[in-house]
């Protein structure tokens, strides 16, 4: 018999065991060519209906696809795998799951590709996870029987598309170190790679030619700020993260914070396309209706 389920619009789909109805005719992504994703933040709880409508509301922008996170600085959140097979149902566009060393061991994980490969989602981003907080580990411990790398090699050995994370560590002139990991990343299996925020030309110009020798597309992470607060926090509490002291004062003096933002976004993407393969434009606390503007 074939099973239902209830859709944000209260209809209802079919299943016949083999995927969720139109997952598996989704495009993969095209790395020959710059793509433009969109980084999600799965909701706390189980209720996806509010998330799927602003998604879908990004349905004729030139969006490659969509990013979804695995429960983002160590708190819990929808699964990343259920999301993925909904945003590429409900938007025709494909959904990468982020997975992680942290949340689950060896077997979870490879039940995790399995899984995904059923729901018809082919692209994974092998990521280590954000930190447990100090004051949660007594309650919550990290897993990590596996390191970054494996995971990449599982992910890749599981046929799916595999991403991998440069975190340049600019604050502390780690780029060096981080392109030799991207280097074992890419010797893993890795067939993207995707950075953390950048904020100014000089950056992206200095990883794009620290990065030239690696054979793999590299997407250029871009967070806009929205406020000059979010930029303090971004600049002194999140590593591999900078944000250039020009662009902080503007945003402190700045009379439309969010334009102001929102502006720099549309530059960093004009660079991005100068420099890298990709752009993956990360929405923060859940506005994407900021991307019309960013895209414009």
């Amino acid at each position: 018999m074939e099973k239902k389920y209830s859709d944000c619009e209260g209809k209802t789909s079919d299943t016949n065991g083999y995927g969720i109805n139109g997952s598996a005719q989704v495009s993969a992504i095209d790395l020959d060519n710059f793509v433009i994703t969109v980084e999600v933040v799965p909701p706390h709880g189980g209720e996806p209906c509010g998330i799927l409508s602003a998604l879908d509301a990004l349905k004729n922008l030139p969006i490659s696809g969509f990013s979804v996170a695995s429960n983002p600085v160590a708190k819990p959140h929808m699964s990343a795998m259920a999301l993925c097979s909904l945003i590429q149902q409900k938007t025709g566009k494909f959904a990468i799951m982020h997975a992680t060393t942290r949340d689950n061991n060896r077997i979870s994980l490879q039940s995790t590709f399995w899984g995904a490969n059923a729901l018809g989602i082919k692209h994974v981003l092998a990521v280590t996870g954000d930190f447990v907080a100090l004051s949660e580990r007594k309650i919550t411990s990290d897993v990590k029987d596996m390191d970054v790398f494996q995971l990449i090699e599982m992910a890749k050995n599981s046929d799916m598309i595999t991403g991998a994370v440069l975190d340049f560590r600019a604050e502390v002139n780690g780029l060096e170190k981080e392109v030799e990991r991207l280097e074992k990343k890419v010797a893993a299996g890795a067939m993207f790679a995707v950075t953390q925020p950048i904020y100014d030309r000089d950056m992206a110009r200095t990883i794009s030619i620290s990065t030239s020798h690696i054979d793999i597309p590299i997407i250029m992470g871009i967070l806009p700020l929205r406020t000059s607060k979010h930029a303090e926090f971004l600049h002194n509490r999140v590593a591999g993260i900078v944000v250039p002291e020009k662009l902080q004062e503007k945003m402190n003096h700045a009379k439309d914070p969010i334009a102001e933002g929102v502006a720099n976004a549309r530059e960093m993407l004009a660079i991005a396309k100068e420099f890298f393969r990709g752009a993956c434009i990360m929405p923060p606390f859940g506005h994407y209706e900021i991307m019309e503007d960013i895209l414009k």
